[in-house]
């Protein structure tokens, strides 16, 4: 896809996915602007994407409506707003143990966020445009300890395909990767992420864990393809299959 004169917004862009995402849309020639609650990771990953001119960043809580409401004021038109953003910390424990404040943090991240992405930057993007959320592998094999981020990544599949509709013809869609291979993993997993990721990676079809750069590529697929809405495309090795 020819992203020249594009101006794409990537919340969750200084990490993982959405970092991986932003480079590849960077090379494509859009102007990209990454998004996330921390400053310091968003410089961090300006000096890893080289500090180009195509290259902005914000400061936003995407659970504070006010503070999105401001981004889109500041920022002003998009052609394409991606978000990878979740906050789970905390949020894989066995139900006698979860806290009720890291459930909430998945649902502020992964729901009502992209809710008032969509809200505030609908009226900003151009006629083509799209919205493009991450769901999870999670929502079709859920297991002991990820109750909370099973049903709210169903939960935004659900958003997605009521938004396509009200939203048309904007296009909103959702990416549901599998097992990929980022930071993340260093909350659900700890010490045992190595381990945990290979013993994955022998059970799939594909015969690996996914990278980050699959996902960039299933998104970077629904920005372009101007027939897809409402759409869940599942980027995740035959999981479903085993």
């Amino acid at each position: 896809m020819d992203m020249d004169n594009r101006k794409i917004l990537i919340v969750g862009g200084s990490s993982g996915m959405g970092l991986a995402l932003a480079r590849r849309c960077l090379d494509a020639g859009a102007t990209v602007v990454i998004a996330g609650r921390g400053e310091a990771k968003l410089d961090q990953a300006r000096d890893e994407l080289g500090r180009l001119a195509t290259l902005e960043t914000a400061v936003v809580d995407i659970s504070r409506e006010g503070e999105v409401a401001a981004l889109f004021e500041r920022i002003g038109r998009f052609d394409h707003i991606v978000s990878t953003a979740a906050d789970i910390d905390g949020a894989y424990r066995l139900l006698p143990e979860i806290e009720l404040s890291a459930a909430q943090k998945v649902v502020e991240s992964k729901f009502y966020g992209p809710l008032l992405l969509a809200k505030h930057g609908a009226p900003k993007l151009s006629a083509n445009g799209s919205l493009t959320f991450v769901s999870g592998i999670a929502a079709y094999r859920p297991a002991a300890r990820g109750a909370a981020v099973a049903a709210v990544n169903a939960a935004l599949e659900g958003l997605v395909r009521a938004l396509a509709i009200e939203l048309a013809p904007i296009r909103v869609n959702a990416v549901s990767p599998g097992w990929v291979d980022t930071p993340i993993w260093q909350l659900v997993a700890g010490d045992a992420k190595d381990d945990t990721l290979a013993a994955m990676a022998k059970r799939l079809p594909a015969g690996r864990v996914g990278r980050p750069e699959d996902i960039a590529d299933a998104i970077h697929f629904l920005m372009g393809n101007g027939f897809t809405t409402g759409t869940t495309l599942h980027v995740e090795g035959g999981h479903r299959l085993i």
